[in-house]
């Protein structure tokens, strides 16, 4: 259970690099025992933000908080804080077992809370099994690093970082170089890690999946700003911008118009909804999942469309049907050939609007050329 204690906040933080700004004004707060993602598109931050709350970067200027205190110019090696990077670091000339002791051995036994070197290595034998334990790497210990594939690699580095026991484990897109089957078993196994010993992961990836798999909070950035904080159902759901609609999950992002409160016309269709307190006639920007569209008969349908293209994705098929102006992407279990005409019914709950996109890059369903949007006409 993830406690309310705040244990890092980060406050008004920005980052320049020559002139180019990277992190504009981030306010963030990460709790005790809190699995956090850093989500978001290349370039969009996420790393540089890991970096100086690690204390690889400093910013320049706002404050990094741990426990309350100021961490600005402490070193990384002062902080109760480690890091496994994409590129794991290991140490070639050194066998799985050293590998893991390598922090332990530069510490004095009075750090490891014993007083002899006799008893200072039965501690650390005892830790680094404990790791091999934990990290499913029991009887590697003397195999070298060279001899290991990349998941078994990617395992070790993670329990080098743990056996120094670290309050924060800081995760730089670690599974980024794992094939898909192995990258999800690790998905689970690091989750299942993470909430086995209590501490508090800080993880950066660009896999949207991924981040929906793993987190207790997601932090989606866009542009050197957090776009939105919350939990993964949450985000997915309630998206707060076309932005994050578009990135996180699948979506059709078509422009609406809100005539009232639980009251939206899309493409000359009026639509019950549950959405309050918009203006009566205001532009919105209305999201719906592909998979919150039923396909149906034409003539009960709330819109009506053509098949333009079929996909199998394997646990569904995905279709773009041309309606009215627009094509959109419809996920079901049932397949509807190319050049079929259909039904397409949402329900009120599965429409969610949003306050309309000010970010020209964010894309609304593709138009359609007027031939296509007259073929599709009833």
């Amino acid at each position: 259970m993830i406690q309310d204690m705040r244990l890092i906040e980060l406050k008004g933080v920005c980052k320049q690099f020559g002139d180019t700004e990277v992190l504009h004004d981030v306010d963030l707060y990460i709790r005790k025992c809190e699995f956090i993602t850093l989500l978001g598109p290349s370039g969009c931050g996420k790393t540089t933000l890991l970096r100086i709350i690690g204390g690889f970067e400093m910013p320049s200027s706002g404050e990094v908080l741990f426990e309350g205190k100021d961490m600005t110019g402490i070193p990384p090696y002062k902080r109760r804080i480690n890091t496994v990077f994409q590129k794991y670091a290991l140490f070639n000339h050194l066998n799985v077992y050293d590998n893991i002791a390598f922090g332990l051995n530069l510490k004095t036994p009075e750090q490891l809370g014993v007083t002899t070197k006799k008893e200072m290595k039965a501690e650390i034998g005892r830790r680094v099994n404990r790791m091999l334990k934990l990290v499913k790497m029991e009887g590697y210990e003397k195999r070298s690093i060279d001899a290991l594939s990349g998941g078994q690699q990617q395992r070790i580095a993670i329990a080098r970082a743990l056996v120094n026991e670290p309050e924060v484990l800081l995760l730089d897109e670690p599974l980024g170089a794992l094939d898909l089957k192995l990258r999800k078993e690790m998905q689970l196994e690091l989750k299942a890690m993470q909430q086995q010993l209590g501490i508090t992961f800080i993880y950066v990836t660009h896999d949207q999946e991924e981040a929906l798999t793993m987190s207790d909070t997601i932090a989606v950035m866009n542009g050197g700003r957090i776009q939105q904080i919350g939990d993964p159902k949450g985000i997915y759901d309630e998206p707060k911008n076309a932005f994050v609609a578009d990135f996180i999950g699948e979506s059709n992002i078509i422009p609406g118009v809100m005539l009232e409160d639980d009251l939206v016309r899309i493409s000359d269709t009026d639509f019950q909804c549950v959405d309050e307190g918009f203006g009566r006639n205001e532009p919105v920007d209305v999201v719906i999942r592909p998979e919150d569209i039923m396909l149906v008969g034409e003539d009960v349908g709330m819109l009506t469309g053509v098949v333009e293209s079929v996909i199998f994705k394997g646990v569904h098929y995905e279709m773009m049907i041309v309606s009215g102006d627009y094509k959109w992407k419809v996920q079901s279990t049932t397949m509807q050939p190319a050049g079929t005409r259909v039904g397409m019914t949402i329900v009120p709950y599965n429409i969610h609007i949003m306050h309309r996109a000010e970010m020209d890059h964010i894309p609304y369903n593709e138009r359609v050329t007027p031939a296509q949007s007259e073929e599709a006409r009833p």
